[in-house]
């Protein structure tokens, strides 16, 4: 048989190893400037408090409320419908918060408030529901948002 003189004159595939050598060598240029760059951590001069003397001193919320608000701005506290989207002021649910905050405040706890507010729910009426707060006086206001 005879071989072709085509097939003869192709050089065999191979590995470049120059340019890869020049990559590395970049890549770890690169590397060693930025390491240079970066910020050493310092050092804070605190003291952690002790447990104990904590958990001595630390009141737990006596009382718990829940604050829902749905799609269409109605307002439920504690799973039961205070005020519907028609009041902006929420007087209904103003005075029960004033009348629970006033209830735990003489048994010297506190009141923790979760407000829960569905994704399509008003900006405003979540303001809404924050003022009554603020006017009730409950400052320990945590946020939740609904999984789905």
């Amino acid at each position: 048989m005879r071989r072709s003189l085509h097939a003869e004159s192709l050089p065999l595939p191979g590995f470049q190893i120059a340019p890869m050598i020049d990559v590395v060598f970049v890549i770890m240029l690169f590397f060693m400037v930025m390491a240079g760059l970066t910020c050493k951590e310092g050092e804070l001069a605190m003291k952690l408090p002790n447990g104990i003397a904590w958990a001595d001193k630390e009141r737990f919320p006596h009382e718990e409320l829940l604050l829902d608000v749905l799609t269409d701005g109605t307002v439920m506290l504690n799973e039961e419908v205070f005020d519907t989207p028609a009041s902006r002021e929420l007087p209904g649910m103003s005075r029960t918060l004033r009348r629970i905050q006033q209830t735990v405040t003489a048994q010297h706890s506190k009141v923790l408030a979760t407000v829960r507010a569905e994704p399509e729910a008003g900006f405003q009426r979540v303001v809404d529901v924050m003022d009554a707060l603020s006017r009730a006086g409950i400052a320990n206001v945590t946020f939740e948002v609904p999984g789905h």
